[in-house]
């Protein structure tokens, strides 16, 4: 696998479209609040003249994205010229986490118009992609281990985010119980459904090219993370991949299965929005979020819970229920940021994020419920969403698990 270098020239030139779509996307909300304005009857505020202001109007906002686009579109040639010029530029870890943050805003819209900030799925090791064939994987892991474990990352993070506070599940798995650790890198900003076929199709190649014979497969989801693991499975098994029977654990870190509320206390605002003529035009903005984050609202793993529906709308939980992977011995680890799992808050809250019962695969409706056994559920108290990467008790779960 080859992966596409990028300098700080490809950034800006991302940056730039981003910037370019932006002002004709805010030009868009603003002619929509104008025509509302105008629209409206004289004792609400509105004149009584509005065709003659929607005529003048829509003349000067199309004036303003006709000049947007020549201007974007000049900046974009000038540095596709200037690129090959300066060079490569490297990748720093700040960058990485900016981009990666950017994606799981914005990440459905950066990969649909083909923008260089865009993520292309890899799986690798130190920030570097690997190639998926025996020999590529042989010339970058030196002592490949016949256990693996793969580590899939969540919204808005990238896979050299794992380390923290000193601590990187990965690498104390390799120091301690001699797995080869491999990490997701992902959009987080698409559906996590095509996450999961992609993901499942590179674990297909990445078991095939492995250069040793593979003894254990693991895979340790964060977030988000956990849902993609959950697609992939469903995905590679309907495809009859061979990796699926080789998948011994799944070990899931504060993974909404259930949704978290954030995303839905932001789909009711959103909804509030749209009722009044004169709000309904802020209410785009609440259709900036991705197609991954709106996922979130429910938990989402299938490409059947989204097609064919406009994923800003009023509506139930439209999932087709999928239980854990049969023959895979699944673990989950909520977090809570109260000092016992009693409190009302605790439950609600969880670690900031996800609520414990959503981290924990329990739900009021049987057919969504995850039969997580319960020596394979465990609650990180005093512990937030993040801390889950480098709490030292829960490392200690998960290790004990993983020598089960």
């Amino acid at each position: 696998m080859t992966s596409k270098r990028r300098n700080h020239v490809t950034d800006l030139r991302g940056v730039s479209r981003m910037a370019i779509d932006a002002t004709t996307g805010l030009t868009d909300l603003v002619e929509a609040l104008h025509t509302c304005i105008a629209g409206a009857p004289a004792g609400l505020g509105g004149p009584v003249v509005t065709g003659a202001v929607n005529g003048i109007t829509g003349l000067v906002y199309k004036s303003i994205r006709g000049v947007t686009r020549a201007v974007g579109g000049g900046i974009d040639a000038v540095l596709a010229q200037l690129g090959p010029m300066l060079g490569e530029m490297g990748s720093p870890p700040a960058r990485e986490a900016l981009v990666a943050a950017l994606n799981g805003v914005l990440g459905d819209y950066l990969a649909e118009t083909g923008n260089p900030l865009a993520i292309a799925m890899q799986l690798r090791r130190d920030g570097k992609p690997l190639e998926l064939t025996q020999e590529g994987l042989a010339a970058a892991i030196p002592l490949p281990s016949g256990k693996v474990v793969v580590l899939v990352h969540g919204l808005c993070m990238n896979d050299l985010q794992w380390e923290r506070k000193g601590h990187e599940h990965g690498a104390a798995l390799a120091r301690d119980l001699l797995f080869t650790p491999i990490y997701l890198h992902y959009n987080t900003g698409l559906h996590t459904s095509t996450n999961g076929q992609a993901f499942a199709a590179m674990l297909e190649a990445l078991v095939a090219a492995w250069p040793v014979p593979l003894e254990e497969l693991v895979i340790v989801a964060h977030s988000m993370g956990g849902l993609v693991a959950r697609g992939a499975h469903y995905t590679g098994t309907a495809a009859t991949h061979d990796w699926p029977r080789k998948l011994c654990k799944l070990v899931f870190l504060g993974t909404p299965h259930h949704g978290v509320p954030l995303e839905r206390g932001g789909h009711w605002i959103h909804l509030l929005l749209e009722k009044t003529p004169f709000t309904a035009p802020f209410a785009r903005l609440g259709k900036i979020r991705s197609a991954g984050i709106t996922d979130l609202r429910h938990g989402s793993v299938l490409d059947e819970d989204w097609q064919g529906r406009n994923r800003f709308a009023y509506g139930e939980d439209p999932r087709r229920p999928v239980p854990l992977p049969e023959g895979v011995r699944c673990y989950a680890i909520a977090a809570t940021t109260g000092k016992s799992a009693g409190g009302l808050g605790s439950r609600l809250l969880g670690d900031g994020l996800v609520p414990l019962a959503s981290a924990l695969g329990r739900h009021d409706d049987p057919r969504f419920a995850l039969a997580f056994p319960e020596p394979n559920q465990w609650i990180a108290y005093d512990t937030d969403h993040l801390d889950l990467l480098s709490q030292p008790a829960v490392y200690e779960r998960i290790r004990n698990w993983l020598v089960d």
